[in-house]
């Protein structure tokens, strides 16, 4: 019976999520994009990382291109995707933005703007201490190789034995472990260098920029040697790597054209960022910082706080990872443990539910996924939501936004 009684609510979220998400076709404009596996089939997955709205979990039936281009398709205000550089979800961004063009053509009330597609900075990151740690490994194994080669010269002296031969495998070992060390502090080094290059700013508090990025990341590639780095090499020279920074430098020279006032905003935002994060004494000096910052935007402009609010909701807003796609994939792991079989239902279920909780905590507390993307629902209770038919709820919707 309970089973049953599952099975129809899957179905009836299924049925919901229809009218919900052509309610939130307009709303989203930027989706981060992954594929997780549940007993090897894949499910696509898309979050609207503002929000943390999940809009996408399709079960299978693979994740190739097509399949893709079927997920992405649903979202014809899309401007920007943020995945992984995977080949399936690559093409399918091709295949929507060749879609989108054609059927613009055909009916013109349709943008045929391609949509852009970054790469994401949380995968490089990841691939960057899945390397390193790799390379501390094998320095650590070396030097328990050289530690044991000393053992073994001493004890051939107790044993008075010649332990000339055993010295030189020792020396030997010692030098190569010295070697493997410096190559792994000065990668160690170099990761340093990229992690800063793919943030949004330097240690002066500038915003970088498409001349000042890829030069570090150069520079620190070099110093990455070795066959094991090939990948992160090629993840780094992909200029959508840093397509977050085309995406925020556009709307931010168009909220403030004045380069010099500019500069001032994004610094002011990133010493009140630093000011929110830091403990006590340096607390207080960057709030003496952020004093000295805005008198100086005060004297270069008057009317700078009505400039500067519009700064602090486009640097808010920006994205350069898909940490929000992880943190729920993590989620919908941790449920597949508790079912031998995850349905397409199911996961439906568990999408609706998601979209309308409320956050009990961080940035996001005391709301829901739907309320921070803008969707206003009759019920706050999922449950309650549930009870709902898909034409009454389309009705209701539908009244608020002719309301509105």
């Amino acid at each position: 019976m309970v089973g049953r009684w599952v099975q129809a609510a899957a179905a009836q979220a299924g049925r919901l999520l229809v009218v919900l998400d052509l309610a939130c076709q307009a709303r989203v404009r930027v989706l981060c994009l992954d594929d997780i596996f549940l007993h090897r089939e894949p499910v696509l997955m898309a979050i609207e990382p503002h929000s943390m709205a999940w809009m996408a979990g399709q079960r299978g039936p693979d994740r190739s291109g097509e399949s893709w281009r079927e997920v992405i398709t649903n979202w014809p205000c899309l401007e920007h995707v943020i995945a992984d550089g995977g080949q399936g979800l690559e093409r399918g961004v091709k295949l929507a933005n060749a879609a989108r063009c054609a059927q613009g053509e055909a009916v013109e009330t349709i943008s045929r703007q391609a949509m852009t597609m970054g790469l994401d900075v949380f995968h490089t990151q990841r691939e960057l201490e899945r390397v390193i740690q790799r390379q501390w490994k094998r320095a650590e194994r070396q030097l328990e190789t050289a530690s044991q080669a000393d053992a073994k010269v001493e004890r051939y002296k107790r044993q008075g034995r010649d332990p000339r031969g055993v010295s030189g495998v020792a020396g030997r070992a010692w030098r190569k472990a010295e070697r493997l060390c410096d190559q792994a502090g000065n990668a160690q080094e170099a990761v340093h260098q990229i992690t800063a290059a793919l943030s949004w700013f330097d240690a002066q508090g500038r915003l970088y920029c498409r001349q000042t990025a890829p030069a570090q990341l150069d520079k620190a590639s070099q110093q990455l040697q070795g066959d094991c780095w090939n990948k992160v090499k090629r993840l780094l020279s992909d200029e959508r790597t840093l397509n977050h920074l085309d995406r925020l430098r556009a709307p931010l020279t168009a909220a403030v054209s004045e380069p010099v006032l500019r500069d001032a905003f994004t610094r002011l935002w990133y010493v009140n960022d630093q000011m929110q994060q830091a403990p006590g004494d340096a607390c207080l000096r960057l709030r003496h910082l952020v004093v000295i910052e805005q008198v100086l935007c005060e004297r270069v402009c008057p009317q700078w706080q009505s400039a500067s609010r519009r700064v602090d909701e486009l640097l808010r807003h920006a994205v350069r990872a898909s940490s929000a796609v992880e943190c729920v994939n993590s989620v919908v792991r941790m449920h597949q443990g508790r079912h031998r079989h995850v349905s397409q239902g199911l996961l439906d279920l568990k999408r609706l539910y998601w979209n309308c909780r409320v956050f009990r905590e961080g940035k996001r507390k005391g709301k829901s996924p739907y309320d921070l993307l803008g969707l206003h629902l009759p019920s706050s209770d999922w449950w309650q939501l549930l009870q709902m038919a898909p034409e009454e709820l389309e009705q209701k919707l539908l009244t608020q936004q002719l309301g509105a």
